[in-house]
């Protein structure tokens, strides 16, 4: 894995220095979440989830709240979880996930922003296939040997563990997600530095400045979006 993850998270959290679109993007998946199924992470696994990735970016409590008690009162809203993939200046991948309640803005607003920064709109699979679907859970005050342990103890077969900048990141197939998390809360581990279900680029491409200016461009104008909720690319950028 290329990527430094934690450098990804907090390059995106400095973007916003208020968080309020963090915390936006969270209360909207949280309501989705607590929506399609019972208000209570004790009984949905989907919303637990979504918890305990707003956990690792410390989204505050009333927010958290104010959401489900939205879904638990009947909220009348209704969002889709839909997908765009697209090309950037030479050749790079961008995948674009969304969570709307209008698909036709959302549909316009991605292809006008591709369209606006250098980029331009995909089908379905143009740019996935060369990613893939991966578990990230990161924690500290463990070493990569212990870890590693860890999961042979567990007889995980986790892809990857390594240490990212002091923190020792695990990747891991999608459908070992809860098995890898659980393995590490009884050995201890009571916060993650991140817990995520991530599209990640099976290879990286390298832009020149200029490219690479227009690319960076490209995908702050998607991440600003509203209905944009993650962003996923494989180019390499100079913090990552």
């Amino acid at each position: 894995m290329g990527r430094k993850w934690n450098n990804i998270k907090e390059k995106k959290a400095s973007k916003d220095k208020n968080t309020s679109r963090i915390y936006a993007k969270f209360g909207r998946e949280i309501y989705v979440a607590a929506k399609q199924g019972e208000p209570s992470p004790e009984s949905n696994q989907a919303l637990k989830f979504v918890l305990e990735r707003a956990k690792t970016y410390s989204v505050p409590k009333h927010i958290i709240d104010r959401a489900i008690d939205k879904a638990k009162g009947g909220g009348e809203e209704n969002f889709d979880e839909l997908r765009y993939e697209g090309f950037g200046p030479s050749g790079s991948m961008v995948i674009v996930d969304t969570l709307t309640n209008n698909v036709n803005r959302t549909a316009a607003d991605v292809r006008m922003t591709f369209g606006k920064n250098g980029g331009n709109m995909g089908t379905n699979g143009s740019a996935s296939y060369m990613f893939d679907h991966t578990a990230v859970l990161g924690v500290e005050n463990k070493s990569v040997d212990e870890v590693f342990e860890l999961m042979m103890e567990q007889d995980l077969d986790v892809r990857d563990v390594v240490d990212e900048d002091g923190a020792v990141i695990i990747y891991a197939e999608p459908d070992q997600f809860h098995a890898v998390q659980e393995a590490l809360t009884k050995a201890g581990v009571e916060d993650f530095t991140v817990a995520e279900l991530a599209m990640l680029p099976q290879n990286e491409l390298t832009l020149s400045d200029e490219d690479l200016e227009t690319f960076e461009k490209l995908i702050d104008a998607l991440e600003d979006l509203e209905d944009v909720q993650n962003v996923y690319h494989n180019v390499q950028l100079d913090d990552e």
